[in-house]
């Protein structure tokens, strides 16, 4: 190994942290070749999340390997540790590194990309932690399919009402794109399914949506806003809007407007929040809680580090004093300023600021059916549902995946999908354990 070669850390291996990777494998193609400097990725994960299609994997339509971009394979010229940074030092250029196994050691660098995300934001309420489950992640979004299965299944195999109805309730909170969209796939995928299923009618199931504001998918303006509300009531869900979730626990779910019911199954997509790292390093941070960045996406007043995405304050450039929102479409437009920024650095040359208009938003809402509005063209249905599949097909890293997605969607349209529960994979060892006391 080059001993003078310059080192670049990047914390976080999802949107920014492999985008980054990417665009630094290109821009410094003849350093990496001739020693003089080398990258390495930090991440629990030895894969990248395209989140925009959770909910479809989560639903069937896609396979959930088809969602994620493996980082070994997609950033060859970068070495890849599995494991998380529980500290950086960035006044002494290093950090501190816990491998998934084995001892903790201290890594150093002499440029550090944070890029590490972010999650849920939860908040104190009563048996939250215990009985819901996040939308963020890959397992996350299977497990939920499992159970959404397997309650069906429950409630097919009794005939004790309370049960049934427990299993058959279903609540999402959270109005933004992530709870949105779950929640409609999900409905999409159990209307599907229940035709195998003799004894449950559509209006057996309750889906329940808790809003803490007074609209839901504020990305794509109050119009469509409305109207996604109009055709989800339409559908059968119910809209608790200006309502927060007070209490969870054994299940037992009481709101803000004085209801009060059971339900097996409790989403959480009510907001995200910058990773903890934040709180582990000399970094400035903002008032939300996150790294203090300038418009060249570098560390405020700090040399040698750069930061983007969920885990940064990023000032907005076509809307001052305001910031860049926490999506994917900012965070890969920032990775590339980001990467050409970093290359600039170390070659001596100016930095470029960071400047993105946002063009508008766009969302699925179950087969064949969506919202959006990109550069204030408002779509709806159909139209709105192509968009929101050709737009996220044309952002999926790699060929490969976007050819695997694309297989999916076309078997989709001669074979239905799959609704077969497989909650056994996330306890693989119970029949062995069985097994073997018996």
């Amino acid at each position: 190994m080059n001993r003078t070669s310059k080192h670049i850390v990047i914390v976080g291996g999802g949107y920014v942290g492999m985008y980054t990777g990417l665009r630094l494998q290109r821009t410094l193609r003849r350093e990496l070749r001739n020693g003089s400097v080398r990258i390495t990725l930090i991440d629990p994960q030895s894969y990248m999340t395209y989140q925009p299609f959770l909910p479809e994997a989560a639903a069937g339509s896609i396979s959930p390997r088809h969602v994620v971009a493996p980082l070994r394979r997609v950033l060859p010229k970068v070495r890849i540790l599995n494991g998380k940074v529980a500290k950086v030092n960035h006044e002494q250029r290093q950090l501190t590194f816990e491998p998934s196994v084995g001892e903790p050691r201290e890594i150093g660098y002499d440029v550090v990309v944070m890029a590490a995300g972010s999650i849920s934001r939860t908040l104190p309420i009563p048996g939250l932690a215990d009985a819901a489950i996040g939308f963020k992640s890959v397992g996350e979004a299977i497990a939920l399919r499992n159970r959404v299965l397997a309650l069906l299944d429950r409630a097919e195999s009794t005939d004790d009402e309370e049960v049934r109805r427990r299993a058959l309730t279903f609540v999402v909170v959270g109005g933004g794109f992530a709870g949105i969209e779950a929640l409609a796939e999900l409905q999409d995928m159990t209307d599907d399914a229940i035709s195998y299923y003799p004894s449950i009618k559509k209006s057996d199931l309750r889906w329940v949506l808790i809003e803490a504001t007074d609209r839901i998918l504020p990305e794509v303006g109050p119009e469509m806003g409305t109207w996604t509300a109009e055709q989800l009531r339409e559908r059968g869900i119910e809209l608790k809007m200006s309502t927060r979730l007070n209490s969870v626990v054994g299940g037992l779910v009481e709101t803000s407007d004085g209801d009060s019911f059971e339900s097996a199954t409790v989403v959480w997509t009510a907001g995200v929040k910058a990773a903890p790292i934040v709180n582990s390093g000399d970094f400035p941070l903002d008032e939300r809680g996150r790294i203090k960045t300038t418009t060249k996406l570098t560390v405020s007043g700090v040399e040698g580090a750069f930061a983007a995405g969920d885990v940064a304050g990023v000032p907005d450039l076509t809307h001052p004093g305001e910031y860049c929102a926490p999506n994917a479409q900012h965070a890969v437009r920032q990775a590339k300023v980001l990467g050409d920024n970093v290359t600039a650095y170390l070659r001596g040359r100016p930095l470029k600021d960071y400047k993105h208009k946002y063009v508008g938003s766009v969302a699925g809402l179950g087969l064949h059916k969506g919202v959006a509005n990109v550069y204030g063209v408002k779509l709806r249905g159909w139209p709105a549902w192509f968009m929101h599949r050709t737009y996220h097909l044309s952002r999926v890293p790699t060929t490969n995946r976007k050819v695997r997605v694309m297989a999916d969607w076309t078997l989709s349209l001669f074979f239905r999908r799959e609704t077969v529960s497989l909650g056994e994979i996330e306890h693989p060892r119970d029949q062995f354990r069985a097994a073997a006391a018996g």
